[in-house]
């Protein structure tokens, strides 16, 4: 027994005799009608020792009586009743007599110094805290909660229990009517959601917690915009599971992320197919440790595949992803990393006869469309010659199915990036045509949270203090996640066709200038006012917005209503070797762009229209039409 469950046992023994002599003293009025006596003594002693002992066995002392609650009263209650029902049957049994009252009014004696001292204690300790608190509040950032739910309740009681918190809660808006006027914990509810401006003037806010985790990507959107109107600093509450199987979840209230503004429900994929044919295969991820690579090989581990094989030649990045899904399913997946380049034909050869193996994903690239304008033939060695390398292993030895993952910026390419990727994409189409293994390209745009990515090179801005870049104010994006991404393309593996290019319709597209004012403010911060925006101008190779079909492709619609198929271009395997042969050795930079543009009727680098005045690369860009307009123009009878 500890100090503490030591003191708790001294303390209920001394209530407990304060209990039966009060007892005593209501029954026989007076002190002189009550007939101490040694026996009377030993007996009063007996009864308080068999209830410490119950109380003990039934786990009263466990208890932490600063956070005595109704829970606890109710333990206390069952603890008196049952010592007291044991105590009168050990005196009767023994042949020492007491009338049955005295039992009775001793068992809500009991109840009420036993259970009212630790209510009492826990009320002390309360109003210290708050005393505490007001002395120390101007140290502490006043909070709004938006949400009084269970979340919003947890989340109070929390700060208030944590002393050392940097948060005081001051303030509740909720949408619900019978709600409002109300207290939660002694915090007053005050407004609805749209109320958040007044709100946070009125009670001078600095930051905002958003406690609603249940609420859809919707009307999470909608509460975010509403606070992104103020200057206040916004959190989010992490969601429920975090909620119950955090030890100190207050630790995980995060920033709110660009995602969350977005407001687009996140695509969910019927992945039944993709575990059908994982299942038992051994698996190949070439960039394994890349962006979507690692998402790729996490979201592979949970289909149960024969073996699992991480190429890629940044080592750091593919072991730690080994740990990780070693961690997380240890003997129940066979993972192994592979150092290499897909450049290599003899390491690729290796891997392939030693292996075997059944299902390729190919995410090995280079992607940075500035650092690829100056080493153009980097971008041709691993993204055309690494493609056709590993292509023709795959089908050399007879892989099942071989998934190549493309970019919105091969679609009528401007850099070398999106032309190289065109060019691999037409070495897929073309080598499916002559080969038994299902080839197929997985085409889509930019990605939240990829290495390389703009969000986190505006969030590293804004913690520096600015300026925040934007190379164009009417620059647009489409934004997808990570999961996303990678669902689509086990989409894509999971057919039973080949040649096919996949495209996602990723919704509605994202100004950059708005994103970037939006990361701004949700750090506390105001656009051009604490942070700078400057415009930078166009990156060389970089549209205003990106495309995600080519005019003669066309869309034909899939199952999946956010998934459509690109038609087919006819495209032979012997002719794209003959233009590809024109690449090989080729280092010269002008060289590289002038047989690019000679395979690739498409692409028109903006180095040879850096002479044009900007607007009239705007104009040209103008008249290709985003993704959801080409699509209306084959499917005119589709809403939008």
């Amino acid at each position: 027994m500890n100090f503490r469950k030591a003191l708790m046992c001294i303390a209920d023994f001394f209530l407990l005799n304060v209990a039966i002599f009060f007892t005593l003293l209501l029954k026989y009025d007076t002190v002189h009608n009550i007939f101490i006596t040694p026996a009377l003594i030993i007996n009063i002693e007996v009864v308080v020792l068999l209830n410490i002992l119950v109380y003990y066995f039934t786990g009263l002392y466990s208890s932490v009586w600063k956070y005595a609650s109704i829970d606890e009263l109710g333990r206390v209650v069952v603890a008196v009743l049952l010592g007291m029902f044991i105590c009168f049957t050990v005196n009767r049994l023994s042949g020492v007599y007491m009338p049955s009252t005295v039992y009775i009014m001793m068992t809500f004696i009991a109840m009420a110094f036993v259970g009212g001292v630790r209510v009492t204690y826990r009320l002390l300790r309360k109003t210290h805290s708050s005393i505490v608190s007001q002395i120390n509040g101007a140290d502490k950032r006043r909070v709004l909660i938006v949400g009084a739910g269970d979340a919003g309740s947890t989340l109070i009681k929390e700060l208030s229990r944590v002393s050392n918190t940097k948060y005081k809660p001051v303030a509740i808006v909720d949408d619900a009517a019978y709600l409002q006027n109300t207290r939660l914990h002694g915090v007053p509810v005050v407004g609805l959601l749209d109320s958040i401006e007044r709100v946070v003037v009125k009670y001078k806010i600095d930051e905002i917690i958003v406690a609603i985790p249940s609420a859809s990507k919707q009307e999470m959107s909608r509460i975010l915009k509403l606070c992104k109107a103020t200057k206040c600093k916004l959190n989010i509450l992490p969601n429920i599971f975090s909620m119950l199987y955090s030890k100190n979840f207050l630790k995980d209230i995060r920033e709110v992320n660009i995602e969350d503004l977005l407001g687009r429900e996140e695509i969910k994929l019927d992945t039944t197919e993709a575990e059908r044919f994982l299942k038992d295969e051994v698996v190949l991820v070439s960039g394994g440790g890349g962006s979507i690579g690692s998402e790729l090989c996490r979201q592979i581990a949970k289909f149960h595949p024969k073996k699992l094989l991480i190429l890629d030649i940044y080592e750091n990045g593919a072991y730690d992803l080994q740990m990780e899904l070693l961690h997380q399913y240890g003997r129940h997946l066979d993972v192994e990393v592979l150092i290499g380049s897909v450049k290599d034909v003899k390491r690729l050869n290796d891997i392939f006869e030693e292996y075997s193996p059944g299902v390729v994903f190919h995410a090995a690239a280079h992607k940075h469309v500035p650092l690829m304008e100056r080493s153009p033939g980097e971008a041709i060695k691993n993204n055309v010659f690494g493609t056709l390398n590993i292509a023709r292993c795959a089908d050399t030895y007879k892989v099942k199915k071989f998934v190549h993952i493309s970019s919105d910026k091969a679609v009528n390419p401007t850099n070398i990036m999106g032309a190289t990727k065109r060019l691999s994409e037409m070495i897929i189409q073309s080598i499916n045509k002559i080969s038994k293994t299902d080839f197929v390209v997985v085409r889509f745009g930019n990605v939240l949270g990829s290495n390389g990515s703009v969000i986190p090179l505006f969030k590293r801005q804004i913690e520096c203090g600015g300026p925040v870049t934007v190379t164009h104010k009417d620059i647009i994006r489409y934004f997808m996640t990570i999961p996303e991404a990678v669902s689509l393309v086990l989409q894509a593996a999971s057919t039973d066709k080949g040649g096919e290019i996949f495209i996602l319709d990723m919704g509605e597209p994202v100004k950059i200038l708005d994103l970037a004012k939006d990361l701004i403010r949700l750090s506390g911060l105001e656009p051009d006012k604490d942070i700078k925006i400057e415009f930078i101008g166009l990156r060389a190779g970089e549209k205003l917005y990106e495309e995600l079909m080519l005019d003669e492709e066309g869309a034909l619609e899939t199952s999946h209503k956010r998934i459509y198929i690109a038609n087919p271009i006819d495209i032979d395997f012997d002719e794209v070797m003959s233009k590809i042969n024109m690449l090989k050795g080729c280092e010269d930079n002008a060289q590289v762009r002038r047989i690019l543009m000679k395979i690739i009727p498409t692409f028109i680098p903006t180095v040879t229209l850096l002479q044009t005045p900007i607007t009239n690369i705007d104009m040209q860009q103008a008249e290709r039409k985003p993704f959801y307009q080409q699509y209306d123009r084959y499917h005119p009878q589709v809403n939008r």
